[in-house]
This record gives C-alpha cells, structure tokens and sequence, in this order.
C-alpha cells in the first residue's frame, strides 16, 4: 500500500513538472512595436507567416507623440494577452520596448534595426554617437514633428523593397514628435530579460555598427541580414525565423 501510495505521488510530481516545463516553455504571443517614419503595414507579411507558424500576433500602431504615449499604448496591447509575450521593436520601437518590456507578461525583446538603450539614453544621443549617414528628415511647419522626405524614403529606409512598396511607406509613414526622439529610458529591461537583436547590413537609417554595438552591451543573440532597414518588409521569411526562434528559446 505504501509502495503504491509512493508510485501514485510520485507519477503525480512528474506530470505536474512535465506539464509546468511545457507550459513554462510556451510563448505563443508576439506583440510588435513599428518604428517611427513608418507605420504597421509593412509588418503584414511577416506576421501572416508567423500566424501560420501558430502564433498570435499583435501590432501596436502606437502615436509617436512621445515615448511615454507610445509605451502605454504598448501596455493596452500587452494587457489583451493571455500568457507570455514575446515584444518585438523595429528602429524607434527599440526605444519603446525597452521600457514596456519591464511588464511582468514579457518573456523577452527581439530588436530589429532597433534602437537599444541603456539608463539616461535617448534616440537621439544613441544615433549620433555613430551616424548612420545624411537621411533626410524635415520639420513640420508647427515645429513639433519630424518625417523623411517621401523622396528620399526609398534610398534612406527601403533600398531593397520595389518601388511602388517603398513609395506606399513613404505615403503612410507616422510622423514623430520631437519629444520621443529626446525621450530617456529610466529602466531598460534587457537588464532583465533575454533579447535578441536583429542587424541589418545595409542599413541607412541607424548605423550597422550602432546596432552591433548596443546588441553586444546587452548580451543580445544577433542575426544579421542583408537588408534595408525595412529588413521587416524585405526580407519577412528570415525576420520571421528570427523572431520564431527568440520565442521558442524565451522561456528556456
């Protein structure tokens, strides 16, 4: 009676921790964060292949009004999850993720061609640090926005995308508020969760360099691609496989 007793508890101990380490192992849930001068559109194709992959994918079209705004509308999308999350920033939404991944659903951060802060950094400390060349960028007549010249969009942000793609972004880019390029990160919650970063080769938006950089002051996986900085658009196959692989290993 006691041999059985002890086999009964002991088959229960172990289909509780199988099940936990599978539970555990699960991060079905991938919430993108699109980067300034663009919006989540050209997010399309990748999420399609990570749906049929299996996972839930979410993208927040966040203001660009500041970095506070943007990382509560990250927050309201986090909040509609059910389960760990897998947050992922492309450029300025590097800036973004960096402080909502401090939310206690987020089992870690994917930067692709991303910004990477530390404590007391901005996007505009970070990207002149390295420059990545001349973009083009203008003022709004108020002052208080900033957007890529729809000439120069191809050339600056989407080399290796067709012509008509490029233009539709260039078209339907979010302008940014001088504010959210200032913004300082006062928790950078790489410090405390796993990341990953993705490195576009060819990128003229924020420097390769840049990117290694602040992907090797994390102690992030890298990836690099061959790509425009809408390595996203361009390339969506191995950005998705990047992203896929960053949430089987999550909760490892």
């Amino acid at each position: 009676m006691n041999r059985h007793l002890a086999f009964t508890a002991a088959l229960a101990f172990a289909t509780t921790t199988i099940a936990f380490a599978a539970e555990a192992a699960e991060v079905k849930n991938i919430v993108i964060v699109h980067g300034a001068l663009a919006d989540g559109s050209g997010w399309r194709k990748a999420t399609d292949i990570l749906q049929k992959r299996g996972f839930n994918v979410t993208i927040v079209q966040q203001p660009i009004t500041s970095l506070d705004d943007d990382v509560a509308a990250t927050k309201r999308v986090l909040d509609l999850q059910e389960g760990p999350t897998l947050l992922v920033g492309h450029s300025y939404g590097g800036m973004v993720i960096t402080e909502a991944g401090n939310d206690p659903n987020v089992a870690g951060l994917v930067y692709v061609a991303a910004f990477q802060p530390d404590k007391g950094e901005s996007l505009l400390s970070l990207a002149s640090s390295k420059p990545a060349g001349s973009m083009d960028i203008r003022e709004t007549k108020d002052g208080k926005y900033l957007y890529l010249d729809p000439g120069a969009f191809a050339a600056d942000f989407a080399a290796d995308l067709p012509q008509a793609e490029a233009a539709f972004m260039a078209k339907s880019q979010v302008f940014a508020s001088k504010q959210a390029f200032s913004a300082k990160i006062t928790q950078p919650a790489w410090r405390t969760k796993k990341s990953w970063s993705i490195v576009a080769t060819e990128d003229r938006s924020i420097n390769p360099e840049l990117e290694r950089d602040m992907a090797k002051r994390a102690g992030s996986d890298v990836t690099e691609i061959k790509a425009s900085h809408a390595v996203f658009a361009s390339q969506p196959e191995k950005v998705a496989d990047a992203i896929e692989t960053a949430a089987r290993k999550a909760a490892d």
